[in-house]
């Protein structure tokens, strides 16, 4: 079974965008992405002898002075003219445009000759060396995507199959068929506006085969905006949503693996197997849920979010995982179910096919390497509050708890790490620091730091709460000699390799743990510390904390519990037992000691934060995870009211790219919801990305500045955000 996105199969790509963009896969920069490309370059004395007459013949000649020169200009762009031009982005075959407004002339680009718009205008049209370019690449830029009287309009032309209704007023539209459209689209930094936009469009669709249909897609917010009184009927579009929804394919995690394929039909056909699967199993259903165990690869059938607990957890094992639409009946239609399967996921295609067993089944490297865990520290560690915290102190407190503390800092005193990020040279952008004093809203030669620092402190909030350190859950177990000798069972099967003892044994400590009632001391000390730093809260949150999760190669993303409706002090010591015997839960416990992590090792830290109540919450990681190499964009997923729905898979939450870097932002899925946010709400998003790129900066580990942040957050009444946690994205 293969599926390889294009006009044919679907044309689906990664969910950084449908069509391809040259802001987020290329950028609309000047640099050329290798060297020599200029000689292959026509000259604007070359490209104006083609007449309108030669072109639109389309003779073998004109085609191949075409591909020499690695651009047509002039021609209708016919089938075959878009197959010898075309390459393939994220699934999509596509041509680069440039319209000349002052010829009436369009050039379409072989973009495997030039990569970027920029580059051809410059050196083909214009006449100038690179060298001059990129003298003035900013102020090129703004000259041909962003002035209003710009003489060029650029974009792409992909090629998608028709799986997209009919709305009413669209004639231009295509219907739910096979037949292919094209879908034309500026980059994503382009201010376009609906006057350009249309003219554009009519350019095109006047220049294209006519029996393709033509529709355009906003690149961003602001286009959207723009074309919101411009009736379908005049200018016929599509969104980033529609074209998701037709996807047969998406991928999540590259990679391959082999490995024996089970398929199952639904959840209870899932659970009733579940016990029986092992590491070389690929799962295939229609969403995998949030349980699984360590497996060799992941199938999907339905559409999910790259921020779920389950794909989180596949980024971190580094497994296949992808969105594969009639994944089911394909290997019902193969015979795959039971059998071995070499399963790849690539940015352009999934295979799925039948493969050999292997004789010898080696184990992979993840069981027997032992993930590193720093000595925790467990006496003499008190309660404090978490704004008392810096990020050291995650030996003693887990790495939520002081990721929260640090955040806490940053926001009373700045920090001279947040620019960090835009002061690295990010090919082809050389600097990125004018762009970044453009996002901040201030002088290119202000002091950015305190710029940054300012903005933080305006639009982010860290939630009051303290934090219960490793050694509060040690004093209770110790407390307990039920529990202890628990635990002593639980190590021995562990060692022994029981491992269907160790669940049992697991449920019955989880049992004794919530059960076992906390030494008095710690109640009065727990009631003392929320007394003191959260009087008043009518309601709190009581997070996990532990030293075992957000490793490399472990992210334990779901695995241990939180509780958002305490409301008092026996609910809240109830709260915080649940916590601590979530690290001790069968799967907890399974996928650690497939990790090679120790139970002696590990601890559980507990954040009582006040709750703050608010209309929209989500998951935002600082970089594009289907597209690492874009630096530019921030992926934000939420939902109304909470994070849990976005991260536990049960709705699909609404998904956005935002450009910390030139700016603006696009909405790639609906989701669940019925509409997308109101433009205050996605400016409010906008500004929750800025922060979490500098605070990206301050939390690198070294100088690159470029490890992303995985961050819940809330959006308050009146646009401020509030941060829950804070941890390295290790997708």
């Amino acid at each position: 079974m293969t599926a390889r996105p294009g006009a044919s199969a679907g044309a689906a790509g990664p969910p950084t965008d449908e069509a391809p963009n040259e802001a987020t896969n290329a950028a609309p920069d000047g640099a050329p992405l290798g060297t020599g490309t200029d000689a292959m370059l026509g000259t604007e004395s070359d490209t104006d002898t083609g007449t309108e007459s030669d072109t639109d013949t389309g003779t073998e000649s004109d085609t191949d002075t075409g591909t020499e020169t690695g651009a047509v200009i002039g021609a209708r762009l016919t089938m075959p003219l878009f197959e010898r031009l075309c390459g393939t982005l994220g699934g999509h075959p596509y041509v680069k445009v440039v319209v000349d407004r002052h010829k009436a002339l369009w050039h379409i680009l072989d973009s495997a000759v030039h990569p970027f718009h920029v580059d051809y205008i410059a050196t083909t049209i214009e006449g100038l060396t690179l060298e001059e370019l990129d003298a003035d690449l900013d102020g090129f830029n703004r000259s041909v995507y962003q002035d209003p009287d710009r003489r060029f309009l650029l974009g792409v032309l992909s090629l998608h199959a028709g799986d997209q209704p009919n709305q009413p007023g669209q004639a231009d539209q295509p219907s739910r068929s096979t037949e292919p459209f094209m879908v034309l689209e500026t980059t994503e930094a382009d201010t376009m506006g609906a006057d350009l936009l249309t003219e554009f469009h009519r350019f095109v669709r006047e220049h294209l085969d006519q029996s393709l249909a033509l529709l355009v897609k906003p690149a961003n917010h602001a286009q959207e905006n723009a074309l919101a009184a411009v009736p379908e009927s005049v200018l016929p579009r599509t969104g980033s949503d529609a074209l998701l929804a037709a996807r047969p394919f998406v991928p999540l995690t590259l990679g391959s693996a082999t490995g024996r394929l089970r398929a199952f039909a639904d959840a209870d056909a899932y659970r009733a197997a579940r016990a029986d699967l092992t590491w070389y199993d690929i799962v295939a259903m229609p969403v995998v849920p949030d349980d699984i165990p360590r497996l060799a690869g992941l199938v999907n059938a339905l559409p999910t979010t790259p921020l779920s607990h389950t794909n989180m957890l596949a980024a971190g094992w580094g497994i296949p995982n992808a969105i594969v639409r009639g994944a089911l009946d394909r290997i019902a239609a193969d015979d795959l179910d039971g059998g071995w399967v070499r399963y790849e996921v690539g940015a352009d295609g999934v295979t799925i096919e039948r493969a050999e067993e292997p004789a010898d089944l080696t184990q992979p490297v993840w069981h027997t390497q032992r993930i590193r865990i720093d000595a925790p520290r467990v006496e003499d560690v008190p309660i404090v509050p978490l704004s008392r915290l810096r990020a050291g102190d995650r030996r003693g407190y887990g790495t939520k708890a002081a990721n929260l503390g640090e955040l806490h800092h940053v926001l009373r005193h700045g920090s001279a790490r947040l620019t960090g990020y835009y002061s690295v040279p990010r090919a082809p952008r050389p600097d990125l620091l004018g762009h970044l004093a453009g996002r901040l809203g201030v002088a290119a030669d202000a002091d950015l730091v305190q710029a940054a620092a300012d903005f933080l402190s305006r639009h982010v909030s860290a939630p009051e709460g303290i934090a219960v350190p490793f050694a509060v859950q040690q004093r209770f177990l110790d407390s307990s000699r039920a529990v202890q000798q628990s635990i002593g069972k639980l190590k021995m099967a562990l060692e022994l390799g029981a491992m269907d003892a160790v669940d049992s044994v697991c449920v019955q400590l989880q049992h004794l743990i919530v059960a076992t009632p906390v030494p008095d001391d710690l109640v009065r000390a727990l009631d003392a510390h929320a007394v003191r730093h959260l009087a008043g809260a009518g309601r709190l949150a009581v997070r996990s904390s532990s030293n075992a999760e957000d490793l490399p190669g472990f992210s334990a993303a779901g695995i241990y519990e939180s509780h958002t409706k305490v409301t008092d002090l026996p609910g809240l010591l109830d709260a915080i037992r649940q916590v601590w015997a979530s690290l001790l839960s069968p799967r907890s416990v399974r996928l650690r000691h497939e990790a090679g992590i120790s139970l002696d090792d590990t601890f559980m830290g507990v954040i009582v934060q006040r709750y703050e109540p608010s209309p929209l919450g989500g998951v935002m990681v600082t970089c594009n995870p289907t597209n690492r190499a874009d630096f530019r964009n921030v992926y934000l997923n939420c939902a109304p009211g909470s994070t849990s729905a976005v991260v536990d898979g049960t709705a699909l939450p609404l998904q956005y790219l935002y450009n910390t870097v030139e700016g603006g932002g696009r909405t790639l899925s609906l989701g669940a919801a019925a509409e997308d946010l109101d433009a205050e709400t996605r400016a409010h998003l906008g500004r929750l990305a800025l922060a979490g790129r500098l605070l990206q900066s301050h939390f690198a580990a070294d100088y690159t500045f470029a490890a992303p942040l995985d961050v819940e957050w809330l959006l308050a009444p009146g646009g401020r955000v509030h941060l829950l946690q804070l941890r390295p994205y290790n997708g």
